[in-house]
């Protein structure tokens, strides 16, 4: 959508998106979102989610491995 020199930014992606990001199975998308790990949000009658860009980047973010450092 454009307002003049302006463009509207995706704020928000399907499970599919966040599937497709992830290159996991769609069940997968699903029980992150169903378990509160990826936070998101229900829309429309036939309760479709959307997750938020940043929400996604934060999840990944949390989810790097961290290897336990010597004592």
């Amino acid at each position: 959508m454009k307002d003049g020199s302006r463009t509207l930014k995706r704020r928000f992606i399907t499970l599919v998106d966040v599937r497709e990001v992830l290159s996991i199975s769609s069940a997968q998308a699903y029980a992150l979102v169903r378990s509160g790990d990826l936070r998101a949000i229900r829309v429309g009658g036939r309760c479709q989610w959307r997750v938020e860009i940043a929400e996604l980047e934060a999840f990944i973010e949390r989810s790097y491995f961290e290897p336990a450092k010597e004592s």
